[in-house]
């Protein structure tokens, strides 16, 4: 179809078969221009490239076509009359064509009956231009329809953005038309929602249906929001449990809107629903996470603190008595030393399901439950928990008195009574149980636990696997070994050890032939009682340095007395049994006599027979080192162990210490002076030498010299001594041959 256009003085053309294309900026809008009539197509594409426009040009539709395969104009302009592939048709043909779906298409014609409008419509023309010479028309037309295809290709960027951000966050819209007073209406869901709630999209659905997919014990709660939502007309966000068609349970978040916020009068919702089931999941896992220990499943310290504080409140509205009994496993650590730390977690897994059937255990607690529930509600609260290590706490919400905490801690002891295997070992466990009770021993869960800890070290103080409710006076007691305990650590820097030294005499000979070397400490001016520190610095483990100090200090006074008078007898320390089993423990000896010039058979080592008896394999070589390099071995209080006496037969043993407790009754039960006398017997018999410990009477001093054992320590010669009153001490029993216990040696006993 020719359009007649006025003349124009214009630069041929390249044949209508070969596109022109012009180098223009990147921002010009890219243009493929198809007309038949090569004047036409000359003069408009001209008068476009004048305006800005890059035109790629074509005579036929096939042209087009096949350039379209390859390139993707901005926007293309067809001439609907032309022959062979009209507009038409090529405007069909390249609405196939990837990628040019939504290209702008402006139809140009000459005609402008409705019907060729609308062909064009239906062909798939985004526009119908009639052609005319006002070129400025047609730039407004292509610049119109170049912003309205961009502004559609942002919204469909836009929604398939939106599309893929609810397909991910699992989201999807919906609108609620209710009918007032009834749970009806029309109910209008996008596809994303539809996908949530696990439906087939499109089908219909209403309000109930969705109600009867919300779990029995939930709907009831749900309707109640629902209808205050609808009455007030306010805003709605929660989480809903529902099942799905196919079985699976899925947690919903809801959240609805009216259109025309108001109270009163109706209308419709609009909202959203999000599929909020994973984190839901992650969340309940990080709760449990926090609030309970991960090997026995039990109430962690922080759960437990939760938990106290709300039935510590009841307690105190209600008036009534709250119990807090603190658990610890007797002797654990021997089992998880022995067997491992993986049969360790076991045992307490084991030991976790036995606490747990001594209590009305509830597992799951909510704050909004506790705080709104029922005058009974604190009873949930009621369970046993890990406080941390073998340490388990047992929370009673409510206790009429102390027999009934009493009456727990008896079934938890009992409960531990059956064997437990673990790692294909039985084991027997005990507890040691502390009780302490609300508001009676404190009023908050730190000194409940406090109170409760001071009445389980009672337990175990008194032989453990029992129970024991804290008194004030276990308090007093725990606080002086406390203070104790952090003295002691600072003793040996404050050089607060001092050594006495008790006198061996032998009375036969009328003579000092010895002294023991005993550990004081004098604190604030007063000495602590051996049997107050002793036992407490061997539970700390401050005993071994304290020995090591107690033998070199004993080295150093022994060459003072050397030096001072002559003393050329040997000095004797007693060391634990820990201390034999240590490599440098010869070396140590070794060192300490070479520093202070004495010979090595001038110190003599003791230990006990039943330290001796509980670790003589690891302390034989050591005990054979000594004896190699002159130093004497005395076993002391002999006759208390209760092991086989073989081990004199094979340890480097140089003497026997008969204990006091045997000397205590000689003269007045045959039985005491029968184990003397087969003690003295079996260290004749061995070449072993022989001393009486504890002599405090001259009776007892004479059965000993009558029954053979000549050398002995006690008050009825001296009572241990510091070491300037032990040195005046032997300076006057030698100046006076008149003293008691040497007259009682010259005398016939």
């Amino acid at each position: 179809m020719r359009l007649c256009l006025p003349a124009l003085n214009v630069k041929p053309v390249t044949p209508a078969s070969t596109p022109s294309e012009d180098s223009l900026p990147e921002a010009s809008p890219s243009v493929l221009l198809v007309d038949d009539d090569e004047t036409n197509l000359m003069l408009t594409a001209m008068a476009l490239r004048g305006r800005g426009f890059s035109v790629t040009s074509f005579s036929t539709g096939r042209a087009a076509l096949g350039y379209l395969r390859s390139k993707v104009p901005d926007i293309v302009v067809l001439d609907a009359q032309m022959p062979d592939l009209d507009g038409f048709v090529t405007c069909q043909r390249l609405r196939t064509l990837p990628a040019l779906e939504h290209v702008p298409v402006l139809m140009l014609t000459g005609l402008d009956d409705d019907e060729s409008i609308n062909r064009a419509y239906r062909a798939g023309a985004t526009d119908f231009f009639v052609k005319t010479p006002q070129w400025s028309l047609l730039e407004g037309r292509l610049r119109y329809l170049l912003r309205a295809s961009r502004t559609q290709q942002e919204l469909l960027r836009s929604r398939a953005r939106l599309a893929r951000a609810l397909d991910l966050a699992r989201m999807g819209s919906f609108d609620w038309h209710p009918v007032p007073g009834r749970w009806e209406g029309r109910l209008e869901l996008s596809a994303e929602a539809y996908l949530v709630i696990g439906l087939v999209p499109g089908i219909a659905i209403g309000l109930r249906r969705l109600i009867r997919m919300v779990p029995r014990t939930d709907r009831h709660a749900l309707l109640s929001m629902l209808g205050t939502f609808n009455t007030h007309r306010s805003v709605l966000a929660t989480d809903v449990a529902i099942e799905l068609p196919d079985g699976r349970r899925r947690v919903i978040h809801l959240e609805a809107e009216p259109d025309s916020p108001g109270p009163g009068g109706s209308g419709s919702y609009t909202g959203v629903v999000q599929d909020v089931t994973d984190r839901r999941t992650a969340e309940d896992k990080i709760r449990h996470l926090a609030n309970f220990d991960s090997l026995t499943g039990l109430p962690n310290r922080r759960q437990l603190l939760w938990r106290t504080e709300r039935a510590l409140e009841y307690a105190r509205r209600q008036g009534h008595l709250c119990g807090l009994l603190l658990i610890d496993l007797d002797r654990f650590k021997v089992i998880n030393d022995t067997l491992g730390h993986a049969a360790g977690d076991e045992l307490l897994a084991e030991v976790a399901k036995r606490l747990r059937l001594c209590v009305r255990h509830s597992e799951q607690v909510t704050e909004a439950a506790a705080e709104a529930g029922s005058n009974r509600t604190h009873r949930t609260l009621e369970a046993v928990g890990r406080l941390g290590g073998d340490e388990f706490v047992a929370l009673l919400p409510e206790v009429a008195n102390e027999q009934d905490a009493e009456r727990v801690a008896s079934r938890i002891l009992d409960s531990m009574k059956a064997p437990i295997y673990v790692a294909g070992q039985e084991c027997i466990v005990t507890a040691s149980v502390g009780v302490a009770l609300y508001p009676r021993d404190g009023l908050n869960m730190l000194d409940l636990i406090r109170n409760a800890d001071v009445a389980m070290y009672s337990a175990k103080a008194s032989g453990r696997n029992a129970t024991a409710v804290y008194a004030p006076s276990l308090a007093t007691s725990g606080r002086e070994r406390l203070a104790i305990e952090t003295a002691l650590y600072k003793a040996l820097e404050r050089q607060e050890l001092v050594l006495h030294y008790q006198p061996k005499v032998d009375v036969q000979q009328g003579c000092v032939v010895g002294a023991e070397a005993l550990m004081r400490w004098k604190r604030a001016g007063r000495l602590v009682p051996p049997g107050d520190f002793i036992p407490l610095a061997e539970e700390i483990g401050l005993i071994l340095p304290m020995s090591q100090w107690a033998l070199g200090e004993a080295a150093r006074q022994l060459r003072v007395w050397r030096d001072r008078f002559g003393f050329s007898h040997s000095v004797a320390v007693n060391l634990p049994s820990r201390l034999f089993e240590r490599a440098d423990l010869v070396d140590h000896v070794r060192l300490s006599a070479l520093a202070c010039g004495v010979p090595l058979d001038s110190i003599q080592l003791e230990i006990t027979e039943t330290g001796l008896m509980r670790g003589h394999q690891g302390a034989f070589p050591a005990l054979q080192r000594l004896h190699d390099i002159g130093v004497r071995i005395s076993i002391d209080d002999f006759g208390t162990g209760y092991s086989s006496l073989s081990y004199l037969t094979t340890l480097p043993i140089a003497e026997l210490k008969i204990d006091g407790s045997f000397v205590r009754d000689l003269g007045r039960t045959p039985q005491s002076e029968a184990v003397v006398t087969a003690i003295i017997a079996l260290a004749r018999s061995l070449g072993l030498g022989v001393v009486a410990e504890g002599v405090e009477t001259e009776r007892q001093a004479q059965v000993l010299h009558t029954l053979g054992c000549h050398v002995m320590q006690g008050y009825l010669f001296s009572r241990p001594l510091p070491a300037e009153d032990f040195e005046r001490w032997v300076l006057r029993a030698r100046i006076q041959p008149s003293a008691p216990w040497i007259l009682m040696a010259e005398e016939p006993l």
